[in-house]
């Protein structure tokens, strides 16, 4: 019974039905409960109110957030001393005085924080009522730039500053500042025709999500390339509102694989106005090419873009002449399966470029002529280059962040653009973020660990401490009951270390045997086993562990980021191969007498959903599944994702078809529970249905959760707060069923 108790003690916490605090005489420090992680009202800020950068402005300032309503302040990064960035004050009665506006909304317009800012950092462009307006910081001058009743989108200042751009009904256009005059650079956008403005496929696969800008400045501002997209032939997926008495629609345009891809032209027009000349890529006809990076050579006289086949088998770096269209291929990528985008070439001032490439298996750095002939690989070796930050053509110092030192970590080198030299800068082991000054002399290093929230320094281009900007102590933390996780690697059969994640329950006995909750991704290249720090969701697998649950993150070989040949053994065929891994480091978990081996659940959203939902039907390890925005039938998913690794569904059929768990409902083993979103513009509810029929003609019984008006990130806190008061109440139920009415009973008072 003394056992039993604790248990009960132990869930009636996490569930926040008693406070912490009358338990104490049980324990010496606070146990975590629900609210503490996920209630809007209640929360506790563990990972703290760190100071973030937005940015350089010279080389010796940078722009951070004020906090609580504060003004953008300027910062002198060497000395800590700042000042506003703006006159909010006088901001407001500048605006305050244009027809139209109230006082108070003035106030509104001056205290926000999320201005669209010249390169100069002396004039900022805002929004009101769906037009824009243009003010100087300086004088307090303010000008109204646009008179329509349609708003403008995706804005942005020409780098000399004396125009701005922006898209309205899918046309692009420009406004010039000084004398007000829009000038349209297309006209023929419509629902099916985006010029400038980027579809949902092309924002989500290629150029990030929440990223619709489909148009890029010419360095000396006289010219703008955009992209033509046409979606006439892209099927529409229909979402619907359920909310409403009278449903509210939704229909995007979304190519599932196998369907057409957007049709796309990458035209060059001059600033205020003209013909587009457009680049000829009859070279690529009928490939159905994509266009997966655009800029511009330093002096503009060269577009420079990256074009690729369908199935992103290769990769051309091309140079187009924005006069006649005319294009020259400066190189071509290939690998033994597709090829990733890593980024454009960083051009250096005699002319030649820095390129980022996955050609031996490893993301690296060459040195390339500007014609496209290679001089050197620069880094090499079983590590990735993640990000390039620049080049010092003073010095010859090249600035990257990688894996050298840890595949779970993240750390800031340089090392000269011979190759030679390579030295480490930060110290400190765990993931570090880098943001260097346009000079290169100094950045602001972002850095955390699995069990520190983020800390801020500023550090010299050479590795040495300047300032500490931000120790972003979270004492608080030092009051919870928390374990300390164990980083370890498993071995799979073929030999390959696979990096894990233990949490152990506080009091840990070893003579115990504990059930096991594993959390999952398994996608292509996208770890959850890193050293750093991981807010809510690091919160939640804590208070799992205190529930008498081990927590086990593991990431299979093609999901390791060790390098883009650990991901190519999947190409035409997911799952596979990801559950092999799994259940690879479930055998090694049997194997440790502190584990129970009936006792072993899946958790994992989006990839990780569909992992869980793989594993439920390919295998008999689990005991229980949680699959939230899941993939269940890959012929759902978008073409650019979908087809970079199991090529088109004609091509493919059988790989699409072994891949689905939908195909495979019959052999469902555990219990399982299905959360989607009912407006997931992403993974459509689609999937999580057709599996739910499937399932249902099988005689297999399952729990589903829908979560109304919801996208694939379900919205709102209080959302955020009730899917996980239904995980815990699965784990429990399903990873400890002794507990399971009391949980159930609990969570619903």
């Amino acid at each position: 019974m003394k056992g039993h108790l604790g248990w009960l003690i132990r869930v009636a916490v996490s569930l926040g039905v008693i406070n912490s605090l009358t338990v104490l005489g049980w324990a010496q420090q606070r146990q975590l409960t629900l609210d503490d992680i996920f209630d809007p009202e209640r929360r506790v800020d563990f990972s703290g109110r760190v100071t973030r950068s937005l940015g350089w402005i010279d080389d010796d300032h940078y722009l951070q957030s004020g906090k609580g309503g504060q003004a953008l302040l300027v910062v002198n990064a060497l000395s800590g001393t700042t000042r506003a960035f703006l006159d909010q004050e006088a901001m407001a009665a500048a605006v305050a005085d244009l027809p139209g506006i109230t006082v108070v909304e003035a106030r509104r317009v001056a205290h926000r924080s999320d201005y669209l800012m010249n390169a100069a950092g002396t004039a900022l462009v805002f929004d009101f009522g769906d037009d824009l307006y243009h003010y100087e910081i300086r004088n307090h001058r303010v000008r109204r730039l646009t008179v329509s009743p349609e708003a403008e989108e995706e804005v942005s200042f020409s780098p000399d500053g004396l125009l701005v751009a922006f898209v309205r009904n899918h046309d692009l256009f420009v406004v010039d500042v000084a004398h007000r005059r829009e000038y349209p650079l297309t006209t023929d956008g419509d629902t099916g025709i985006r010029n400038g403005l980027l579809d949902w496929v092309y924002q989500e696969e290629i150029y990030g999500r929440g990223n619709f800008r489909g148009y890029w400045w010419s360095p000396d501002s006289s010219r703008i390339a955009y992209l033509r997209l046409d979606d006439t032939s892209v099927p529409g997926y229909t979402i619907i509102d359920h909310l409403e008495y009278h449903q509210k629609v939704e229909v995007w345009h979304y190519p599932k694989a196998g369907d057409p891809n957007p049709g796309v032209r990458l035209g060059v027009v001059r600033s205020v106005g003209g013909v587009t000349s457009w680049m000829d890529l009859e070279q690529y006809e009928p490939s159905s090419p994509l266009i997966v990076n655009v800029g511009w050579s330093p002096d503009s006289q060269q577009v420079i873009f990256q074009v690729q086949n369908r199935e992103q088998t290769w990769l051309d770096l091309a140079a187009g002449e924005p006069e006649s269209g005319a294009i020259e291929r400066l190189l071509r990528e290939t690998t033994e399966t597709w090829v990733n985008v890593n980024g454009p070439p960083t051009w250096l001032d005699d002319g030649s470029f820095l390129w980022l490439s996955e050609q031996s298996g490893w993301k690296h750095l060459y040195h390339y002529q500007g014609d496209g002939v290679l001089i050197r690989q620069v880094t090499g070796g079983e590590f990735e280059v993640r990000e390039l930050h620049g080049v010092d053509s003073d010095s010859g110092w090249v600035y990257w962040s990688g894996t050298e030192r840890s595949y779970i970590g993240n750390d800031v080198y340089r090392v000269q653009l011979d190759g030679s030299g390579l030295q480490r800068l930060s110290q400190a082991e765990g993931t570090h973020s880098a943001q260097f000054n346009p000079g290169l002399t100094h950045y602001i290093d972002t850095w955390s660990t699995i069990t520190t929230p983020p800390q801020v320094q500023l550090y010299a281009s050479d590795g040495s401490h300047k300032r500490l900007i931000d120790a972003n102590e979270v004492k608080l933390l030092d009051q919870y009951q928390l374990s300390v996780p164990e980083f370890l690697q498993v071995g799979n059969r073929n030999g390959f270390a696979m990096e894990a994640m233990m949490i152990k329950p506080p009091g840990f006995d070893p003579t115990r045997r504990y059930p096991v909750y594993q959390h999952v991704y398994g996608g292509p290249h996208v770890q959850r086993v890193v050293n750093r720090w991981g807010g809510d969701t690091y919160m939640f697998w804590q208070l799992v562990a205190q529930q008498g649950v081990i927590v086990w993150v593991m990431d299979n070989s093609t999901a390791s980021g060790k390098g883009a040949v650990s991901t190519w053994p999947l190409y035409k065929n997911f799952g596979e191969l990801e559950l092999r891994d799994i259940e690879d480091g479930v055998a090694w978990l049997t194997q440790q007498s502190f584990v129970d081996p009936a006792r072993i659940g899946l958790e994992g959203w989006s990839y990780g959903g569909y992992m869980v939902s793989y594993a439920l039907t390919h295998s008999t390890s689990f005991v229980m599944g949680i699959a939230g925005g899941s993939v269940t039938d890959w012929r759902d998913y978008d073409t650019i994702y979908t087809e970079r690794y199991m090529l088109r569904p004609q091509q493919n059929p059988d790989g699409y078809r072994a891949s689905s768990p939908r195909f495979a409902a019959s052999d469902l083993h555990g219990a399982l529970l299905m959360i989607h979103g009912s407006m997931d513009e992403n993974v459509h509810m689609q999937n999580t249905l057709q599996f739910a029929h499937e399932l249902q003609r099988a005689g297999k019984t399952f729990e589903m959760m829908i979560y109304p008006r919801s996208r694939h990130r379900l919205d709102g806190p209080y959302l955020k707060k009730h899917r996980h008061i239904l995980m815990l109440e699965f784990i429990q139920e399903h990873l400890h069923s002794a507990i399971s009415q009391v949980t159930a009973t609990s969570a619903r008072r």
